[in-house]
């Protein structure tokens, strides 16, 4: 089934069942009043909600058109945000661009850190800025919505507690990465609010492209309407979701709604760094990578990072072609509240 958060004024948003053609909705709030509560008493909510989706299909009950701007963020504010950095070459490119070398534990031991999750943008919402040398960069990502996870949970318990997928741009400040890692304390400022998918889909609605850990579909990302990146988010993923929740329950105990994140899905291509989609390549699904690449081959960077008035698009489609999450679109805007 397909589940989003329609904006109804509050802050948590209304839940509701989607068609899988993202094209109408039916009210479930009768049953839980957000997707938090539904998490929240998933065992019993959810087979109700599956019955509300087959009905809805067969248009067995009243429904609405869909329309993804009413969208929130399926969690529009989660307990947790966890986002791991489950493909390293993505890791071992932007490490390189900032002169870092990359441990060889990083192979064999995830690389996660807590985000901010208070608040999350709508899928439809700017990314807002106050300066161009932030350096605005997207960041491609799938993510899943886990039930609770008991701490020092192993990776079948943790497979098992996965509920829902989604989309997620983790939208990251280039410019203010490296004096912020420098201090040895983790990313804050250059971390603001990231955005998910319209729609969060049980894993059953991705067919054989689930294999219980990973997602073997492109993810699109587009920046001004031109395909940037079509990495596909089964390959080279070192870490899966159900070891990166493992690892994030090392711990610590999961609460119901934790989000854990893959980090930028990002392909190799022979071995080697990949190519842009206009020359042949999986292209990728942030600009740092890109960068990074023309520092190798000619010693600068010669592709800025977004500027206001640039708009990025993800989206993930099935193998017919059609959406499967409905997309994250947003449009880098200045700030212009008082600082």
């Amino acid at each position: 089934m397909k589940l989003a958060t329609l904006k109804d004024g509050t802050r948590d948003g209304k839940l509701v069942v989607v068609s899988r053609d993202l094209t109408r909705f039916t009210d479930a709030s009768f049953l839980a009043p957000t997707l938090q509560a539904a998490l929240d008493d998933w065992k019993r909510i959810s087979p109700h909600l599956a019955a509300m989706a087959e009905s809805l299909e067969a248009g067995a009950v009243p429904a609405s058109r869909f329309h993804e701007h009413d969208a929130h963020s399926p969690l529009p504010r989660a307990y947790q945000w966890a986002d791991g950095s489950a493909y390293v070459n993505h890791v071992e490119l932007v490490r390189k661009a900032r002169g870092a070398e990359m441990p060889e534990s990083f192979w064999t031991d995830p690389l996660i850190y807590q985000g901010g999750s208070d608040a999350f943008l709508s899928p439809r919402d700017p990314i807002v800025a106050a300066d161009e040398a932030w350096g605005v960069d997207m960041e491609g990502e799938v993510a899943v919505i886990v039930d609770d996870v008991a701490m020092g949970a192993g990776v079948d318990e943790a497979r098992e507690a996965i509920r829902l997928v989604m989309l997620v741009n983790d939208v990251s400040l280039r410019g203010l990465i490296p004096a912020e890692l420098a201090k040895g304390f983790g990313f804050y400022q250059s971390k603001p609010a990231s955005a998910f998918s319209p729609v969060a889909v049980t894993p059953d609605e991705l067919g054989d492209a689930w294999d219980g850990g990973k997602v073997s579909l492109p993810l699109c990302v587009d920046l001004n309407g031109k395909p940037f990146g079509r990495a596909n988010a089964g390959v080279d993923m070192t870490f899966d979701f159900p070891q990166l929740t493992a690892h994030a329950a090392k711990t610590r105990a999961l609460g119901a709604g934790t989000i854990i994140g893959s980090g930028t899905v990002s392909n190799k291509l022979g071995g080697g760094p990949g190519k842009p989609v206009s020359e042949g390549g999986a292209g990728y699904s942030c600009i740092a990578e890109l960068r990074t690449l023309e520092i190798i081959a000619g010693g600068t960077a010669t592709t800025p990072f977004m500027r206001f008035g640039d708009t990025v698009r993800i989206e993930m489609k099935d193998k017919a072609g059609h959406s499967i999450f409905g997309a994250i679109e947003q449009t880098v805007q200045r700030y212009e509240g008082e600082r």
